[in-house]
């Protein structure tokens, strides 16, 4: 054997040795999928957060994916596996939907939600609502934030501030994106404008260093330094539809949501502040997406919706093992 063919072999093995380098396996692995709750025609789009030692997993009940209205039914579980409904939130004459869960910085529950007024089966307007929770079971009647026509998506608090993207008018043009910040879920600040095409459903994350993070609908990946008002974004070449993402705490970014092809999907990508990588395809279809993330006990834990079992629109909760750099 030559030194020529040994070299690959030795780099492996400085990689895997050497204090102080890091190796990161190849994919993701699919632990356990179950369906965790089909009582209502059309359940969809989730969130998920881990809260006082319990799983919380919120989404809409309706007849079908728009046009009637909604309710948000929140459900919960201490182990993941035998799930209650503990809260479902209905306003008189309005399609709510796309609730978010987040815990404010006073310990309290958050509930981010978008409100539709549907007249004879037809969009008219829409605006968005919050309510708070002290234990999960009972919610403050959600009240209307910002101004008609805007559509607050997910809230993501940073040092006692929340921070969120607001997609303007209905349609893909002329649909506008402001970024906008909070001390109280309530009273809502605007930062800027954030001008790339087409914005609408965006979460923003941050980095050690203060640099905030959007992955956006249909296809960006945003970065900004404080404070906050400037942007660049690069396009990931691809559409993504209900995005989420994380940072786990070896740094590294892992995203979710709807991926576009011959047929809908559900999947998990591979993520960086300037690249987007699909890697695995959860079991989905047809009507899907919308995924809720929680990184716990050294697993991802990943609500979503979808349609592909019988055709009937359900949730889902799945379990995956993640690479993550070892040190």
């Amino acid at each position: 054997m030559t030194i020529r063919n040994l070299t690959p072999v030795l780099l492996l093995l400085t990689a895997l040795l050497v204090p102080g380098r890091s190796t990161v396996a190849a994919d993701p692995q699919l632990v356990s999928v179950t369906r965790i709750w089909d009582k209502a025609a059309h359940c969809a789009f989730t969130d998920l957060i881990r809260w006082k030692n319990r799983w919380l997993c919120c989404f809409r009940e309706a007849k079908g994916h728009g046009g009637d209205n909604g309710v948000i039914r929140v459900i919960s579980s201490s182990d993941g596996k035998a799930w209650s409904s503990i809260a479902v939130l209905r306003e008189a004459g309005i399609d709510l939907r796309d609730p978010k869960l987040s815990v404010h910085p006073d310990g309290r529950l958050m509930l981010l939600i978008g409100g539709i007024v549907n007249l004879d089966g037809k969009y008219h307007t829409r605006s968005p609502r919050v309510a708070f929770s002290h234990d999960g079971h009972d919610w403050s009647m959600p009240k209307k934030v910002l101004s008609e026509d805007h559509w607050l998506w997910r809230v993501t608090w940073h040092k006692r501030t929340g921070w969120a993207v607001s997609k303007l008018n209905e349609g893909r043009k002329p649909r506008r994106g402001f970024l906008y910040k909070t001390k109280d879920g309530l009273t809502w600040d605007y930062v800027t404008e954030m001008e790339t095409e087409g914005i609408s459903e965006t979460t923003l994350r941050f980095l050690p260093d203060e640099t905030m993070v959007a992955l956006i609908r249909p296809r960006w990946i945003g970065v900004s330094k404080p404070p906050y008002r400037q942007w660049t974004y690069t396009d990931i070449g691809q559409g993504i539809g209900g995005p989420n993402f994380l940072r786990l705490p070896d740094g590294t970014l892992w995203a979710a949501g709807r991926k576009y092809g011959k047929a809908a999907r559900t999947s998990l990508a591979r993520m960086t502040p300037t690249s987007f990588e699909h890697v695995l395809e959860l079991p989905s279809g047809g009507d899907t997406s919308y995924p809720g993330m929680v990184f716990h006990e050294g697993l991802l834990w990943m609500s979503y919706y979808s349609s592909h079992e019988g055709g009937k629109t359900s949730i889902f909760l799945a379990k995956i093992k993640l690479p993550q750099t070892a040190k």
